[in-house]
């Protein structure tokens, strides 16, 4: 997935959860949504000091998906048989294979900046996504669709920055929820839609701060929290 792909999906998802055209770049989304998850890291390959990506640094001596294909048809990682006398012999001898894989997937496509995808498509600076297409600036999630800023969370579609949380769509900033739509600022919620800064309830619409509002009023409001959002 190149930069342009990734930029072009950002707009998309914010125009859908917003209503409005995407004002931030790449870099702005990603600071101000996924400033605090846990996104790969690039590193360099320890053969062709080309960069790479993985989900964490920790790790000195990484290889590229290409490094390790050709290493598989040059030698299938076997090395000739050396004199092993002691523990250290095997240590050292290790180090001549012992390197960590980056930007890891499997049957995944049109990847970029990311590590230990599954089953994926269009995946851009995320890590450990299952089953998704989609998916910008993420953090752990299976079956998620246009998101931004997912960490930990299954069955999500168009929305930004969900936490913990499942099959919520349309919405921004939830934490701890399930079954939620059209809705901001949600905590331990269920099956609510249409509601804003909102916590601990359920089966409610057109609630903001956990009070209830007519439609209009609602509407009216949101409005101008949008454009807080999307301006500060």
């Amino acid at each position: 997935m190149s930069d342009a792909e990734a930029k072009e999906l950002l707009d998309k998802i914010v125009g859908t959860v917003f209503g409005y055209q995407n004002p931030l770049t790449l870099e702005q989304a990603r600071q101000k949504f996924a400033f605090d998850l846990h996104l790969p890291q690039q590193v360099f390959d320890i053969k062709t000091n080309e960069p790479v990506w993985a989900s964490s640094a920790n790790p000195s001596r990484f290889i590229s998906p290409s490094t390790k294909e050709q290493m598989d048809k040059e030698s299938d990682w076997m090395l000739p048989k050396e004199p092993v006398r002691n523990i250290q012999d095997i240590l050292d001898i290790w180090q001549k294979t012992n390197y960590t894989s980056a930007e890891r997937s499997i049957n995944s496509s049109n990847l970029a900046k990311s590590d230990g995808i599954n089953n994926s498509e269009n995946v851009y600076m995320s890590v450990d996504i299952r089953n998704s297409k989609n998916v910008l600036f993420s953090e752990g999630g299976d079956s998620l669709e246009n998101v931004v800023a997912i960490s930990r969370c299954g069955a999500i579609s168009n929305s930004i920055r969900i936490e913990d949380s499942g099959l919520c769509m349309n919405s921004f900033s939830v934490v701890w929820s399930q079954k939620v739509s059209n809705s901001y600022f949600i905590q331990d919620c269920n099956d609510i839609m249409d509601c804003m800064f909102c916590s601990h309830i359920s089966g409610k619409q057109y609630c903001i701060a956990n009070m209830q509002f007519t439609e209009q009023e609602y509407k009216e409001l949101k409005k101008i929290v949008t454009h807080w959002i999307l301006a500060s």
